[in-house]
């Protein structure tokens, strides 16, 4: 007989669970799968949620049954800040806007991009890192890659207005800690200061974006960027239409914000577990001088950094930039002796999956060389997955993946960084896994490779 729930967490206070998932949802997800195993499930409010938890099942969800799924709750609220972009988008809407924007995220695209981005990250250690000096290296890479995808996806230089940019990104940020409420919707339409709060900074977005479609299409240059081809692309394996200012700016936005959030995230944890971890940063530091020799990178060097690249894929298991996944049920869905009813929400956690111990031994220790061809192939697919997957999978993974090497590659040769003293450190949950108190560091130039970024 199937059976229709799994078990779960139980509450005799009113609202308990949703009180322990928004208190703390990386522990309250962790505690379901440590004490429900791979399929759970809780309810907040009349909504039930379940909770999955292994390799196999993820990926029929992801992958083989994907149909029986559309976006969960999250991303479905998350229209109000990303508009129908291929983020939030669903069925053959998303299908046509994903085959428009798909040719800028080719292969040999990206690595034209490359050069853009050593060049961004060599101006920031020229112009703003001195030896000794204590950042914000949340903000520095903010601002970095902020920079690099205003210049490769639209051609336009935004360093200027970093600072102000980053602001109006955080402050869109925020509501999505509120998704999951029951009343979240008739929150939203209350005159509280959060709420005016996230209207003038979607405003302020919404003007760059507009601004830039706007000047592109007076122009009515071809740049080469994913602007400019967006612009251009026609549908025409469909109906043969182009895409309209308001499905430009969709795109727009939800690229310009997953373009530059997930990356200067883990670049960010990156920095922290190099400081944590002195015998991987000298391991790094010795690929980097036997590759570059005290250059910066150039796209050729990209396929040597190989511990390079282990280093911000384990950096990304531990601290994974997108760490929550929901998917909305069409129909019932079994999974082994339980059945999803139609209209439950199926939450997918990379955080979780990506710490548990059946794949990931002393899952919270920094380890590079979990990340061998030999290592890797002895994991299934899916107990590793920070940009997701099946046809929903992030179109912009090669990009993210690319940058974060080359921007590591390019001031890791010149800069070790070490946490400042009593710097707090801890995860921020939003809609990406943020550090909540920034990432204060300390900057020490490496004597023997001065040249970039010297005093």
């Amino acid at each position: 007989m199937v059976q229709t729930f799994p078990p779960g967490p139980k509450s005799l206070i009113p609202g308990g669970q949703f009180f322990a998932f928004r208190r703390d949802p990386l522990a309250f997800l962790m505690g379901i799968a440590r004490d429900f195993g791979d399929v759970a499930q809780f309810r907040i409010g009349s909504q039930h949620y379940y909770v999955v938890n292994h390799p196999d099942t993820i990926k029929d969800i992801l992958v083989t049954h994907h149909v029986h799924f559309k976006k969960g709750r999250g991303l479905e609220r998350a229209k109000r800040m990303l508009g129908n972009g291929l983020l939030t988008s669903e069925g053959e809407y998303h299908h046509r806007q994903r085959r428009l924007a798909q040719p800028a995220f080719h292969r040999d695209r990206i690595a034209r991009y490359g050069r853009m981005m050593v060049d961004y990250a060599d101006r920031l250690q020229r112009e703003r890192w001195r030896d000794g000096q204590t950042l914000d290296i949340a903000k520095e890479m903010m601002r970095l890659t902020l920079s690099i995808v205003g210049k490769t996806l639209f051609d336009t230089e935004t360093e200027a207005e970093a600072e102000q940019i980053r602001q109006a990104v955080s402050d869109t940020m925020l509501p999505f800690g509120r998704f999951m409420m029951p009343f979240a919707d008739f929150i939203d339409r209350l005159p509280l200061p959060a709420n005016r709060q996230y209207a003038r900074a979607r405003n302020q977005l919404d003007s760059i974006i507009y601004r830039m479609i706007d000047e592109r299409r007076r122009s009515g240059k071809d740049t080469g960027d994913l602007l400019s081809m967006l612009l251009a692309a026609q549908d025409e394996e469909g109906d043969g239409g182009q895409m309209t200012d308001v499905q430009l700016h969709d795109e727009a936005i939800t690229i310009f914000l997953a373009g530059h959030e997930t990356t200067s995230n883990a670049l960010t944890w990156t920095w922290f577990l190099l400081s944590e971890n002195p015998d991987v940063e000298r391991k790094l530091h010795d690929e980097l001088n036997a590759v570059l020799g005290g250059r910066v990178p150039t796209v050729d060097d990209f396929p040597r950094l190989r511990y390079t690249e282990m280093v911000i894929t384990e950096a990304m298991r531990l601290y994974p930039p997108a760490w929550i996944m929901g998917r909305r049920a069409l129909d019932d869905y079994r999974v082994g002796p339980y059945t999803i009813p139609a209209g439950a929400i199926v939450i997918i956690s990379q955080y979780v999956m990506h710490h548990d111990t059946r794949y990931f031994p002393d899952p919270f220790r920094f380890d590079p060389e979990r990340w061998t061809p030999e290592a890797r192939a002895s994991r299934p697919q899916f107990s590793y997955f920070p940009f997701g997957g099946g046809p929903r999978r992030c179109i912009g993974d090669g990009f993210a993946m690319m940058e974060a090497i080359m921007v590591l590659a390019t001031l890791a040769q010149t800069w070790s960084l070490h946490l400042a003293p009593g710097h707090q450190v801890a995860l921020q949950p939003l809609i990406t896994l943020r550090p909540k108190y920034g990432m204060r560091m300390e900057l020490q130039n490496l004597p023997h490779r001065i040249g970039h970024g010297a005093a």
